[in-house]
């Protein structure tokens, strides 16, 4: 897996205290995020997938798993198993996505590992940085118009659930 960095003791990217996956490489690079140095896909570096799922495991402090970057979601399969090996140990998983719900859903339709990925993500912080729409207001966004997704309200129904927080 290609990643930019983590941390376990997060307190800004979801409730309570998270590890963090910063995942490496976003096709979107939004003006203004506040990652550029995720936005190339060889940048970073390789860490197995195993050795993140042995950090999940010995975590001691944290409640939660969040996926950000760049962009998660292109290396969903991966990040659907940290998310896996987090959901084991009770823990909440929150994914930052550049994307709309609504993109997420047409993508995962075709890429198994995305669709994997949203069967585990309780929230998905969903849209694109607009540095236009820049807030400080709004818990856990960047910008006014990325939403709180519930993942599993939204699957069940079928149409975007979003939280109001």
């Amino acid at each position: 897996m290609r990643l930019a960095g983590f941390t376990t003791s997060s307190i800004v990217d979801g409730p309570g205290v998270r590890v963090t996956v910063f995942c490496q490489g976003c096709p979107l690079r939004c003006p203004g995020c506040h990652n550029p140095s995720t936005h190339a896909v060889d940048g970073g570096r390789e860490v197995g997938v195993g050795e993140l799922v042995d950090v999940i495991e010995h975590e001691r402090l944290a409640s939660g798993l969040t996926l950000s970057g760049g962009e998660p979601t292109v290396q969903a399969a991966d990040c659907a198993v940290l998310a896996r090996a987090a959901r084991g140990r009770g823990w909440s998983v929150w994914c930052y996505s550049g994307y709309t719900w609504q993109v997420l859903v047409r993508r995962a339709a075709r890429d198994p590992g995305l669709a994997e990925l949203l069967l585990l993500v309780d929230v998905m912080v969903a849209g694109p940085y607009v540095r236009a729409r820049r807030t400080l207001s709004l818990p856990w966004r960047g910008s006014a118009n990325q939403v709180l997704v519930d993942v599993p309200a939204s699957l069940g129904s079928g149409e975007e659930r979003r939280l109001d927080v």
